[in-house]
């Protein structure tokens, strides 16, 4: 019987990203098994994971050889070498029978063809920073998002000056800027800056009378069109 508690993910390809995913999921408490083919990167990442080895992980037994299809998890992050990447991928999925493979692509292209080869997550970091920083750069008053579905997201959005001082009654953000207000986060302008023990205070159901203060955070739903017509300042 396995009495293994956290999850056992291999990240596969120790560029820039694979590195600082090994890491941080080790961070989290993962049991990480960190690959490469370059010897120098194993060195630099052995102190901080479970297992780091140098293989290549286009042949099925150097892979066993680590118990990789013990993984709860393996993240393909090779980021030079396609073919590679693709055995790896193929490999891990159809001969070990990983239950949940993810591969970094850098090109539409490279994402449709590792669905297709049965990848069950692609991810796109490049992208997906570049989407980040169109974000940030178009509208700064938004903190963080997350992608609800084709056209649809939820900001963490400062709150704009104009909004300063209103209710919800009076901003009635539903009809003016087909929005809904999920949550706030308020942060007391009262509090001591040395008390680390003073949380933000949330205002998870907030009703029409609730007036928006300058420090709050304002957790908003709607389509990306919407969202972009928000105060800008």
């Amino acid at each position: 019987m396995n009495s293994r508690t956290s999850q056992r993910v291999a990240v596969i390809g120790l560029g820039r990203f694979g590195m600082a995913l090994a890491r941080r999921l080790s961070q989290h408490g993962a049991e990480v098994i960190a690959i490469d083919r370059q010897h120098k990167l194993i060195e630099a990442v052995c102190n901080d994971v479970a297992i780091a080895v140098r293989l290549d992980s286009s042949e099925e037994a150097a892979l066993r050889s680590q118990e990789v299809e013990r993984a709860d998890c393996v993240v393909v992050a090779i980021g030079e070498n396609f073919e590679a990447a693709l055995l790896t991928t193929v490999i891990c999925k159809k001969n070990l029978k990983v239950p949940n493979v993810i591969c970094r692509a850098q090109t539409p292209l490279h994402a449709q063809i590792f669905r297709q080869i049965g990848a069950d997550e692609i991810i796109q970091p490049e992208s997906k920073a570049g989407e980040m920083m169109a974000r940030r750069l178009a509208h700064p008053r938004i903190h963080d998002y997350v992608k609800l579905g084709d056209g649809f997201t939820i900001v963490e959005l400062q709150t704009p000056s104009q909004f300063v001082g209103k209710t919800l009654k009076e901003l009635n953000l539903r009809s003016t800027y087909r929005v809904n207000l999920i949550a706030i986060r308020r942060t007391s302008e009262a509090a001591d800056i040395e008390d680390e023990q003073s949380p933000d205070q949330l205002i998870s159901v907030p009703g029409p009378d609730d007036r928006i203060e300058a420090t709050d955070i304002l957790l908003l739903s709607g389509s990306d069109t919407a969202l972009s017509n928000l105060p800008r300042n």
